[in-house]
């Protein structure tokens, strides 16, 4: 992947890009472009930013050397490369589960701390408070990981089921569980559409920080 690739055509699609990059590994540049700073904002906001760069270099990495399995009937790499952001970040949970128990007991998050100072104030508006941290840790990995791909990623309920290999049946109950969980360890239900999981993130966070 050190020869320069050729000059971005956005008209196509990331399948169209993976198969190029069969040809010429070059290509597979603009898969990065495309969406690498997402994949790592997804794993700077779980694990913070010691590991957050890292662990996106060694998810596109996997996907560069796996690209030939790349569902081509698929247009968009984006629940691909986040379920192998997802395995990767899995060798990493007792650390994500660490700093979220650590942010709910002292209000202090080493992980939020590596980030809220970054100068991004979409991510730092959308931090944790100290109760949905505390749900989340709570949550079994699984779960959690449905939750955030969800309300994080903001993948649709089929693209977190192809990105975790799940059926969409599985991710819909791992996702009413998660989100019963957290609404329960809540002070109060947050507004919006009971279905969605980005409302009980997003909605708890922003009282947070202008409440």
């Amino acid at each position: 992947m050190s020869t320069p690739a050729a000059a971005p055509q956005p008209d196509r699609t990331d399948a169209q890009v993976v198969a190029a990059s069969l040809h010429d590994p070059a290509e597979f540049a603009h898969v990065y472009d495309r969406h690498a700073p997402d994949v790592h904002r997804y794993l700077l906001r779980r694990l913070g930013a010691d590991v957050a760069e890292d662990l996106t270099a060694d998810t596109f990495v996997i996907a560069f050397r796996s690209r030939a399995r790349f569902d081509h009937t698929r247009g968009s790499a984006r629940p691909w490369l986040y379920g192998i952001a997802s395995n990767v970040a899995a060798k990493h949970r007792r650390s994500e589960v660490r700093g979220l128990r650590a942010f709910a007991r002292t209000g202090i998050d080493p992980i939020a701390h590596s980030w809220v100072e970054q100068a991004d104030q979409r991510v730092a508006a959308q931090a944790l408070n100290r109760p949905l941290a505390l749900a989340l840790a709570e949550l079994s990995a699984g779960d959690r990981d449905v939750l955030l791909l969800v309300a994080w990623a903001d993948l649709s309920y089929a693209e977190v089921a192809s990105a975790l290999g799940l059926p969409v049946g599985t991710v819909r109950s791992r996702l009413n569980r998660a989100r019963r969980k957290v609404r329960e360890a809540l002070p109060g239900p947050p507004a919006g559409d009971p279905d969605d999981a980005r409302d009980t993130i997003r909605s708890t966070s922003q009282e947070t920080h202008h409440g």
